[in-house]
């Protein structure tokens, strides 16, 4: 049993959910499948986040660049995207369901879903999941250079007024902290254009566990993790420890 402190659980956990082709791959099955056992990761992840009291849980589901993959993978996962917000995991766990990312790409069955489920969640506050669909984290950034930059061209503000909270505004995730933690599985050490801005400090944990595999005991491993680093920002380690001590 994995032991942590449960009054310092991170507010907010982003996840890179890796390793369901390589899962169903391993197991001589279709990759299809490994994203259908992923699905179930998904639930038992955010019941578990719910009951440790995270208030944010931000998924990566679908990247911009996922589109490339082939069709009939894209077809599953969209399937799959439509049973998923439809599960009473949301309604019975008080979780609100948000989406980021260039969703006018995704087929209009799923938007139609998305945008229900939104408002159907709108008044949950035990978690808010937060999922990213056909999103990239460059992509978000020049949306976001490109809303400011109007602003200035309308008149509405200067190129002075411009600063870090300035364009967090204008990204996607402006509703919400940056994350705490983020969690990558499936053994690769690298960000996939994920929350890039938002990311600049929290603190990184990567496992070689499949997606399909990262259980509750997985989780508390990467909360354990988390609560055994200092987080700086910048500051020195005597600085954080002298401020920790004036409460």
């Amino acid at each position: 049993m994995v032991e942590f402190d449960r009054t310092r659980i991170p507010q907010h956990i982003a996840i890179i959910m890796d390793g369901n082709g390589r899962w169903a791959t391993e197991r001589g099955l279709d990759r299809t499948f490994g994203h259908k056992a992923g699905l179930d990761t998904v639930k038992t992840i955010t019941s578990e986040c719910t009951r440790l009291g995270v208030k944010y849980l931000t998924l990566y589901a679908f990247s911009s660049e996922n589109w490339n993959r082939p069709a009939y993978e894209i077809e599953g996962l969209m399937k799959l995207i439509l049973n998923f917000i439809e599960y009473e995991l949301f309604i019975d766990n008080n979780v609100r369901f948000l989406v980021i990312g260039d969703t006018k790409r995704l087929p209009k069955s799923v938007q139609d879903k998305i945008d229900y489920m939104i408002r159907t969640t709108a008044k949950n506050d035990a978690l808010t999941m937060v999922v990213a669909l056909s999103y990239s984290s460059k992509q978000e950034l020049v949306r976001s250079t490109k809303l400011i930059a109007q602003k200035v061209k309308d008149g509405e503000m200067s190129i002075e007024d411009i600063d870090e909270q300035t364009i967090s505004d204008h990204m996607w995730t402006n509703f919400m902290p940056d994350p705490d933690l983020l969690i990558r599985t499936g053994g690769e050490l690298r960000i996939s254009n994920y929350l890039l801005w938002q990311i600049a400090y929290s603190e990184l944990y990567f496992c070689d566990t499949y997606w399909p595999d990262f259980n509750e005991e997985a989780l508390h491993k990467a909360i354990a993790d988390y609560q055994r680093r200092q987080r700086r920002f910048g500051k020195t380690e005597a600085q954080v420890e002298e401020e920790e001590a004036k409460g």
